[in-house]
């Protein structure tokens, strides 16, 4: 069977200079008092993103790789093309209940563009009557009944697991891909020691991501992730999960409700929160993600929402923010160990004062988080004067070029948003956070094909000047009166799409990444036990 082409994934993502949904629709002022307390000084640390739960996943952080293996992929009898088989019949938690004569299921893994994974042997365990098999980079040297071990050499590129038969009346199920070194005793779904130390002392996680938040399709409780779920690259990770990672690490979760959740999920997730996370942990909740970022259908959707109503975005996320805040404060019984997050875009402040004046949500409020981003967002040609500089002009610059530019230019910038939405988070009462930052180098609008342009931006997420970078942007941050910073994102590829792991895969060398290491040394300066190379 002819091998498919697996590809990397991308963020489909403008950080700055996308213009805000709300600019098509009047935004209303709405009452206010002013604010009804002085906002407490800000306390600077760092927080993170964790990458998508998806086979293109570079920093693995179950033991079992097959969690963020890719859906069912059906194959007919001896075909050559890829996928042609018949609808596949799957039971509730996604496993194959019968295949049709001659027939198989693929199903990849690992299969982010030139990236490394650990190489060894692998011990494949599965529940039920049937055959199974691993190929592409695997190569099984011993099988038995419902086990088999397998050589995987990574540099054969992405690895693919086959059902080649299974039972009707006792199908094959629960499968499970261990990792070198870890056999039958591994609880399942447990977490990799390496993935646990990495972010040990962190503040805070935002799962935004391992939520599949963007373009989520979850309104129902019952259409939730759960632990038992053949994989969770479909619907996300399981709340039970996230909760045991915080437990595990010591960081306060940060989660993103669905925007098309009902109260009842609203409130059944938060109320599995409340008897789950440690006592001594507070929560982040904020109403889906980026609102105003019409890449995603949970901003067209609310969009047209404002203006079925004859209202504006800004007011609308006030107003399913409030929702959201009074359903968590009902589930925990007060808003004691509840941080209330209004989200807005780092450059938009008068979305923001218009989303904090609308019914006083700031008064039910803990802060406003923004994504300040060193950004260079390069279109193939130039858009006009003032509007930066464009792909065709700094795919020729020199690394010391495009650093004059970010030290002179992008950091300046950034620091002013900064500064500006610190001054409207005080005028409210409200802190100010950072749902994401870092830096954002991108070739947008086909730029991102142009291979010259890609090699500098990877090239300078590389150099030492991009720590330099980081110190004082992360410094800014902090003078700025910034509180809780979570980076984006953890551990990803880079790609053409975009450098935005802190390191590219899991077996990068921390101590050789300039940017991971100005971030976690940041964090060591603000009094973080986080783990730094050559620091303990």
């Amino acid at each position: 069977m002819t091998q498919p082409k697996v590809s990397n994934g991308r963020r489909d993502v403008l950080k700055s200079g996308v213009p805000l949904l709300a600019a098509s629709v009047g935004l209303t002022a709405g009452c206010s008092r002013g604010a009804s307390a002085a906002a407490q000084p800000g306390q600077p640390r760092l927080g993170i993103n964790l990458a998508d739960p998806v086979d293109w996943n570079t920093e693995l952080p179950f033991v079992d790789i097959f969690r963020l293996s890719r859906d069912w992929v059906s194959q007919p009898p001896g075909a050559s093309d890829w996928g042609k088989g018949p609808k596949l019949a799957l039971d509730e938690s996604g496993w194959i209940k019968a295949l049709e004569p001659n027939c198989s299921a693929d199903s990849p893994m690992m299969s982010a563009t030139d990236a490394r994974y650990p190489a060894g042997n692998y011990t494949v365990l599965w529940q039920g009557d049937g055959e199974v098999d691993l190929w592409g980079a695997g190569r099984v040297t011993s099988s038995g009944t419902g086990r088999l071990v397998a050589e995987v050499t990574p540099s054969k590129g992405p690895l693919f697991l086959r059902v080649k038969k299974t039972s009707p009346s006792n199908p094959v199920r629960n499968i499970r891909i261990l990792r070198p070194g870890f056999g039958p005793e591994t609880p399942a779904n447990a977490f990799h020691d390496d993935f646990l130390n990495r972010w040990r002392g962190v503040s805070c996680i935002r799962f935004m991501d391992w939520q599949h938040t963007n373009n989520s399709k979850q309104a129902s409780w019952a259409q939730r992730p759960k632990p038992t779920d053949a994989r969770f690259s479909d619907k996300g990770v399981p709340v039970e999960l996230m909760v045991d990672l915080c437990n595990r690490v010591d960081a306060d979760p940060w989660f993103c409700m669905p925007h098309l959740a009902d109260d009842s999920y609203i409130s059944e997730f938060a109320a599995l929160v409340k008897r789950t996370l440690s006592p001594q942990r507070k929560v982040y909740i904020e109403f889906s993600n980026e609102l105003w970022n019409g890449t995603f259908e949970q901003a067209r959707g609310l969009q047209a929402a404002a203006s079925a109503g004859k209202t504006s975005l800004a007011a609308l996320v006030a107003e399913r923010s409030l929702n959201m805040f009074r359903l968590w404060e009902r589930a925990f019984g007060g808003r004691d160990r509840l941080v209330r997050v209004l989200p807005t875009q780092a450059a938009g402040t008068w979305y923001t004062e218009t989303m904090l004046k609308h019914a006083e949500v700031f008064k039910q409020a803990d802060v406003v988080a923004i994504a300040p981003y060193l950004s260079l967002n390069l279109p193939p040609q130039s858009q006009g004067q003032g509007q930066g500089p464009a792909a065709a002009q700094v795919e020729s610059w020199s690394l010391e070029q495009l650093f004059d530019h970010l030290d002179k230019v992008a950091l300046p910038e950034c620091t002013g948003w900064m500064k500006g939405q610190k001054a409207l988070a005080d005028k409210y009462g409200l802190k100010m956070v950072a749902y994401e930052g870092g830096q954002h180098l991108l070739g947008i609008f086909g730029a991102e094909n142009n291979e010259k342009l890609t090699r500098l931006l990877h090239a300078a997420n590389a150099h030492p000047r991009m720590g330099q970078l980081y110190e004082r942007f992360l410094d800014a941050w902090a003078a700025a009166g910034g509180d809780l910073f979570c980076h984006f994102n953890s551990v990803s590829a880079w790609s053409k799409w975009g450098s935005w792991g802190l390191l590219r895969d899991s077996l990068e060398d921390p101590a050789k990444s300039p940017k991971f290491m100005a971030t976690m040394n940041w964090a060591r300066k603000q009094g973080q036990k986080v783990r730094v190379p050559g620091q303990g």
